[in-house]
């Protein structure tokens, strides 16, 4: 599995064998690989920089297509329908609500440690949406067929196993 990964945090992904490669311009997407990791960081900043680097459409293409995909934080941002109190719509494939800046403090799960780091939390999932976590009420982490939308860091933690579900997802053939 070969998942793309736009960020510096590879090492998780690389700890359970994949071979991982950051997209940084429209010529990495001819290289093969098997999901997307869209990272945190700033929704609003990142979806000016894919649509100015030609990466918008056929990451979205991408993603509707069947790529798995794992959104962290502000990928979740991305990949969301709709943004609460927003009109912006990135590439809208998550019917899903999300809410910005919904955590600003770091928050222990009961068996997974979340580490939420100016977080959004899901507002309103879709009845196809599978929600996976909640914590206070608000739903941190869904699974939309070949989507994965987690409002916390897993990479910050010692814990691995968000990262080898999304490999998981990698492998399977999505319909």
């Amino acid at each position: 599995n070969t998942p793309a990964y736009f960020a510096e945090k590879m090492k998780e992904l690389q700890a359970l064998g994949a071979d991982v490669f950051e997209i940084r311009q429209a010529k990495d997407l001819e290289r093969h690989f098997d999901g997307l990791v869209l990272p945190g960081g700033e929704s609003t900043v990142q979806g000016k920089l894919l649509r100015e680097l030609g990466l918008f459409v056929p990451l979205q293409e991408k993603i509707r297509a069947g790529l798995p995909v794992m959104a962290t934080c502000a990928g979740l941002i991305l990949l969301a329908e709709h943004i609460a109190d927003d009109p912006t719509v990135h590439f809208g494939t998550l019917p899903v609500t999300v809410k910005r800046n919904a955590y600003d403090v770091e928050e222990i799960g009961k068996q997974l440690p979340f580490t939420f780091i100016r977080a959004p939390y899901i507002e309103k999932a879709e009845d196809t949406v599978k929600v996976l976590s909640s914590v206070d009420g608000n739903i941190v982490a869904v699974r939309y067929e070949n989507q994965l939308g987690i409002s916390f860091h897993p990479e910050v933690t010692e814990d691995n196993r968000v990262h080898a579900y999304f490999l998981q997802m990698c492998g399977q053939k999505l319909s």
